[in-house]
């Protein structure tokens, strides 16, 4: 194993903001659905602006100022785009799409002046390789997002955990204890990392409110070259 500096995991906007002045990198990892549908998106050529889910009429007047297409929510009748990346499949190049989120999104802006990139299973080599060239002699924070609990709490979510490990797998550097067990967790599950994702407490949501092609789509692993990088407010193709 190489003796560069290191590569560390931490949970969420705590995590975002304990790691941020000790790291070269971020990469936020929110498997169902943001950095996914990130992926999507960004690989077909468009931008995404993250935006904290929550303030309705704050959203579009943001979108409006940055000249952005808002995305509506993923249960919306009629919404052309939303956090569903099934609902991206088909957006045009050029394409300013602002998405709010209540995890990835919220993390993606925490990051202060550290560099940001989108992880998930579709492109965990690509952000690898890119968090590498960028971290240079620094190190890497990778923070799966996790979800909330009604009382705002964190909720681990597998799912994030494993993507996180994924790509701490393909890193070629020390790893904190924390980033062992995410990278040794992902090796463990083998085959049965897609019943894992389905199964797990996000998935089954997805999947019985009538989303189960965006657990497909998350479950597309490394078919994506694209590394969406927060630059100057919104998601673009490093």
């Amino acid at each position: 194993m190489s003796a560069r500096v290191g590569a560390h995991c931490e949970w969420g906007l705590a995590g975002v903001e304990a790691l941020r002045a000790r790291v070269a990198v971020l990469v936020i990892v929110d498997v169902l659905s943001f950095s996914t549908a990130v992926d999507v998106a960004v690989s077909l050529g468009a931008s995404v602006i993250p935006f904290p889910l929550g303030d309705a009429a704050a959203a579009r007047a943001a979108a409006e100022a940055a000249g952005a297409v808002l995305a509506t929510p993923r249960r919306a009748i009629g919404g052309q785009y939303s956090l569903s990346p099934a609902s991206l499949v088909g957006i045009p190049p050029g394409t300013r799409l602002m998405l709010p989120s209540p995890n990835g999104a919220r993390l993606s802006l925490a990051g202060g002046t550290t560099p940001v990139l989108a992880g998930c299973f579709r492109n965990a080599g690509a952000v690898a390789q890119h968090a590498e060239a960028l971290a240079q002699g620094g190190a890497i924070g990778v923070i799966p997002a996790g979800e909330r609990w009604p009382d705002g709490s964190l909720r681990p979510a597998i799912e994030d955990w494993l993507g996180a490990g994924a790509i701490l797998d393909a890193l070629d550097r020390t790893l904190s204890a924390e980033a062992r067990i995410a990278r040794d967790a992902y090796r463990s599950v083998g085959m049965d990392l897609p019943t894992l994702v389905q199964e797990s407490l996000s998935g089954r949501e997805l999947i019985h409110g009538g989303f189960p092609a965006d657990v497909e789509i998350a479950l597309d692993f490394d078919i994506s070259q694209t590394v969406p990088v927060l630059v100057d407010g919104a998601y673009r193709a490093g």
